[in-house]
């Protein structure tokens, strides 16, 4: 190989690396409660996320939405209306934690980011554990 096309690759080689290095990786979490975790009812659920920004519903700016909360529910597919109803919790204000009340057994619950129309960002935006009301 010359050196001419060695010097190239590198560069695009770095000019990569940078633009990987750049980029933040969108994901939310579950702060509290952990998985696996045995709760009293009502117990505090603690939500978090990383490459995008909380806002309240309404606002359809990119990068942004809000925490919902599935009991007992999958992930959504991206573009999905998460339903209004018991099993769908909305917290379409901007909150980022809420006292949640369930009576005793097992639990899934997942967490889903949809944008400011109530609209899923897909299973790279969800995340699911599992807990036992006592």
């Amino acid at each position: 190989m010359h050196k001419q096309q060695v010097m190239a690759r590198l560069a695009a080689a770095a000019a990569l690396a940078m633009a990987s290095f750049g980029a933040t990786a969108q994901s939310v979490s579950f702060v509290e409660p952990a998985d696996g975790a045995t709760v009293s009812s009502p117990f505090k659920v603690k939500f978090a996320v990383s490459g995008m920004e909380v806002k309240p519903a309404g606002e359809m700016a990119a990068n942004t939405g809000h925490h919902h909360l599935l009991i007992n529910g999958e992930s959504m597919k991206a573009g999905e209306s998460i339903p209004f109803d018991d099993n769908h919790l909305h917290f379409g204000k901007g909150q980022t934690e809420a006292e949640v009340k369930l009576p005793p057994g097992k639990y899934k619950l997942t967490m889903q980011f949809a944008n400011g129309a109530h609209q899923s960002y897909g299973a790279g935006l969800s995340k699911t554990i599992s807990v036992t009301v006592k």
